[in-house]
């Protein structure tokens, strides 16, 4: 894993920009601490921040094969799981490796293929190369969105970087937000919309797309989307593929040149994955560590919610002794969530979502002191139709995302001027119609199938992609790499055209994956009833942040307040916080989380 970053520019000499490309891959240092490349021609300036993961001696970055008297040049984040199938096909048509890296792999496989060579790759992956053969620039990112890939267009040419903060790092870019954007804030919450960078003029590569540049414009290619067809296979057949991805998943993502752990909370996702993997390391002599977390004073204050049926620790303690890990908990207190509520920002270069996220980055933290690469369990609620919205009926019909009801309070603390000029709700909805206009129907299917159907898609192309930027951001800015095998394309695409019906075939959510970890874990985890990520419940905490948000609301400084109607805020401090301590504290830390980040980033809002 690392991070990326260049300049391309038809027009501009970019031989002698070594400090504004220094500048960019600087910025994006946590990606890739233990190695750094640039590379530079008249029209290019290509970067890279290297993690030591596959092949530390080799695989140097940018990676460079010459052809006559031009040069192809990649920069690659992420990990190709099928690399070395692709190599010895590489080389049966005489190909020739001079190291054990993936990413010679796959520069060769472009070599080989061309762009057709990203429907044979299985991995996660964002990745530049720039072809002087034929003087254009190829940006591509893997089918689910796992590793990031941001780009600007810039005078005669463009910008990339996995990060915001990569381009922003380039002396000519301002940090500006026009209406689009700081209506995505409000009206999205930290569920962007795929594709939409929030800052003016830049872009994200969207999850199974490439792109082309060229002088003359730029081509936008989808190499990969879901398919809806007919599911044809019973309920043993399925189980068994189900099983049989997720070990060849597993067994590919436990490759590495540096230790691998596991996270482990004691729900039936991240147990399952866990036990496999511990079985495949001990046929190797080794024993998996793994690392749960926990909320100082968790057993008191733990209350059950629709997301949360039970406590995580109880049953953390089962699996680890069941599959034979060496656990690691990891607690936190208050006092280093009210410190810290702000890391995720600086993660993420936009509001993120407090208390949830800052928990996950100290995890990481505490977990990169014994390991480079973690196995996670994030996405199997999404491919599995694992959350309570998938059957309810006034979330199947609501016409909204059906997440929209977490945010709804962000609306409602904007004033007048602010709520005309940024419209959330209409910007909600035009964002709604987009993504339902995207699902892929299935002739023959109506009703609550085709309501699933498209529940199913909202929360894999959209819901999806922002756990993954979460775990990416977190994880990555502790220079520690997170897998999740349940993102593999094809269990995703198989489950995809899974009816709802069968998945829960046992009266229980995710009852093909219970059935698919039968003999993993024993039986009180698999019939565990489903439950989030932690979320702290110490009001002491949520009190904090009342605290500070009421400093914010006093202080004329703050860059936030010309923007809200103080009254509704007061009102939702005071009397609402009150009566749902927790529910209005979520979004107190969102609140906290934008205002820091227009002053923090210097935001100069186009409105």
């Amino acid at each position: 894993m690392s991070g990326i970053a260049g300049w391309v520019d038809w027009k501009r000499d970019l031989s002698k920009e070594q400090d504004v490309l220094r500048g960019m891959t600087d910025a994006i240092r946590h990606r890739g601490p233990d190695d750094e490349g640039n590379w530079f021609s008249q029209r290019a300036a290509i970067g890279h921040r290297r993690l030591f993961v596959i092949d530390p001696a080799g695989g140097k970055q940018p990676m460079v094969y010459r052809s006559g008297d031009h040069s192809i040049v990649l920069s690659y984040d992420g990990f190709i799981y099928n690399y070395r199938d692709l190599r010895s096909e590489l080389e049966n048509l005489g190909h020739r490796f001079g190291t054990e890296s993936d990413a010679e792999v796959l520069l060769h496989s472009y070599l080989e293929w061309g762009e057709d060579f990203l429907r044979r790759i299985n991995g996660v992956f964002a990745f530049a190369i720039w072809d002087e053969r034929r003087s254009a620039l190829m940006l591509a990112r893997d089918r689910l969105g796992v590793k990031p890939l941001f780009f600007k267009v810039h005078n005669s040419g463009l910008l990339f970087g996995s990060e915001l903060k990569a381009i922003l790092a380039h002396p000519e870019v301002k940090p500006e937000v026009d209406v689009e954007g700081f209506s995505e804030i409000f009206a999205m919450g930290p569920v962007r919309t795929p594709g939409f960078g929030v800052f003016r003029g830049i872009q994200e590569v969207r999850p199974g797309h490439y792109i082309i540049f060229t002088k003359e414009k730029a081509h936008h290619h989808q190499y990969w989307k879901l398919e809806s067809k007919p599911h044809e296979d019973d309920v043993d057949t399925t189980v068994e593929k189900i099983r049989e991805i997720l070990k060849d998943t597993v067994k590919r993502q436990l490759i590495a040149d540096k230790p691998v752990v596991s996270m482990l909370s004691g729900g039936l996702d991240s147990s399952g994955l866990a036990s496999m993997a511990s079985r495949y390391m001990a046929e190797e002599g080794k024993r998996l560590r793994t690392y749960s977390l926990d909320f100082a004073g968790s057993d008191q204050h733990f209350k059950t919610s629709l997301l949360h049926a039970s406590r995580d620790e109880p049953f953390v303690k089962i699996v680890s002794e069941y599959a034979n890990t060496d656990h690691h908990t990891v607690i936190i207190d208050r006092d280093e969530l009210t410190e810290n509520l702000f890391l995720p920002l600086k993660a993420r270069d936009l509001p993120a979502l407090g208390e949830m996220e800052a928990s996950l980055h100290l995890l990481f933290r505490e977990m990169k002191k014994d390991a480079t690469v973690t196995l996670s369990g994030e996405s199997a609620d999404e491919v599995f139709s694992g959350y309570p919205w998938f059957h309810r009926d006034e979330f199947l019909f609501s016409g909204t995302f059906p997440w929209s009801a977490q945010i709804r309070y962000f609306r409602d603390i904007l004033n007048e001027e602010t709520l005309k000029k940024l419209r959330p709700e209409e910007h909600r909805k035009r964002r709604y119609q987009e993504a339902v206009n995207e699902v892929p129907k299935l002739e023959g299917e109506s009703g609550i199938e085709e309501k699933q159907r498209e529940m199913s898609y909202l929360f894999i192309t959209r819901f999806l992609s922002f756990l993954l930027e979460r775990k990416d951001r977190m994880s990555m800015h502790n220079s520690l790499e997170a897998r999740v095998p349940f993102s593999d394309y094809r269990l995703v695409q198989y489950l995809f055209n899974v009816p709802y019906s069968m998945k829960t075939i046992d009266k229980v959510e995710k009852s093909l994956l219970r059935r698919a970890f039968q003999g993993y874990l024993p039986e009180e985890v698999l019939t565990r009833k489903k439950s989030a990520y932690p979320s702290n419940t110490d009001p002491s905490y949520y009190q904090n942040i009342r605290m500070m948000l009421n400093e914010m609301i006093e202080d004329p400084q703050a860059p936030l307040i010309p923007f809200l109607d103080k009254q509704k805020l007061n009102y939702i401090s005071g009397h609402l916080f009150e009566k749902a301590p927790f529910e209005v504290g979520k979004m107190m830390e969102f609140i906290l989380h934008v205002n820091q980040w227009l002053q923090d980033y210097k935001i100069s809002l186009k409105l």
